[in-house]
């Protein structure tokens, strides 16, 4: 089986129509998504619409759950405090009804789900290979699909090693290949709607169940129409400017 793996949306509906055609003309058989589906853009309705009509699959993120009522927000950035109070008024009862229905956490497929890491599915932030050895100590399966980061990359351990210190990973560009056939892994596949690693275009992971492997890809789309429309909502000009320079 052939999947499409998506996080962070972000409510950015032309990041997410571009990754849904890139996808559809890469003939993958399910589509997942890591949650965060709303937050920072401002196009929280049409992009829930679609997640839920096509992903198999939907975990929750945090900022799903902060426009939900269910989560401390003090942590969040003011931008970020803004735009989940606006996406909380504006969002459809439909929306929000599909988002209360979401976990943050579920193995699928023999394939972990996390929207942040094995340890802590909503919150942490897996960037450094300490964080990832403990992620790959808390993980039951093989291999963990996580988000949150809006960053793609990858931590790797052989198998039968020492539980630590043999852990090794990566930022990943458009097109890298892993062979996952083996080992523990965390692949994050980066961010549809908020990518944060210096390359602006939208990022998504195809993942083969049959061949073992997985490739990261990035798609450019169309960044003025997504900015527009946050300027337009009244949201912060911050969130629009961040979205051209992928940080």
């Amino acid at each position: 089986m052939r999947v499409a793996v998506l996080s962070d949306v972000h409510s950015n509906l032309p990041a997410l129509e571009t990754v849904l055609g890139a996808v559809d003309s890469a003939g993958v058989e399910q589509l997942w998504c890591l949650g965060d589906v709303v937050g920072y853009g401002a196009d929280p309705d049409a992009c829930t619409t679609l997640i839920r009509q096509r992903c198999d699959v939907c975990l929750i993120g945090n900022h799903d759950l902060a426009v939900l009522g269910e989560l401390d927000v003090s942590a969040f950035s003011e931008t970020a405090r803004e735009a989940a109070g606006w996406t909380a008024r504006e969002a459809s009862a439909e929306t929000l009804e599909f988002l209360r229905g979401l976990v943050p956490a579920m193995d699928y497929a023999g394939i972990g789900l996390f929207h942040a890491s094995p340890r802590d599915p909503i919150w942490e932030y897996v960037l450094s290979i300490d964080q990832a050895e403990a992620g790959l100590d808390a993980a039951v399966e093989r291999i963990s699909l996580i988000g949150h980061s809006h960053i793609s990359l990858f931590f790797t351990r052989p198998e039968g090693g020492p539980r630590r210190g043999y852990a090794h990973g990566a930022q990943a560009g458009d097109g890298a290949l892993l062979d996952i056939d083996d080992g523990g892994w965390l692949i994050n596949p980066g961010s549809v709607g908020q990518p944060r690693d210096g390359d602006p275009r939208a990022g998504w992971l195809e993942l083969d169940l049959e061949e073992w492997t997985a490739r990261f890809h990035r798609v450019p789309y169309d960044v003025a129409a997504a900015a527009g429309s946050i300027l337009a909502a009244g949201l912060p000009a911050s969130l629009a400017e961040r979205l051209q320079v992928g940080r």
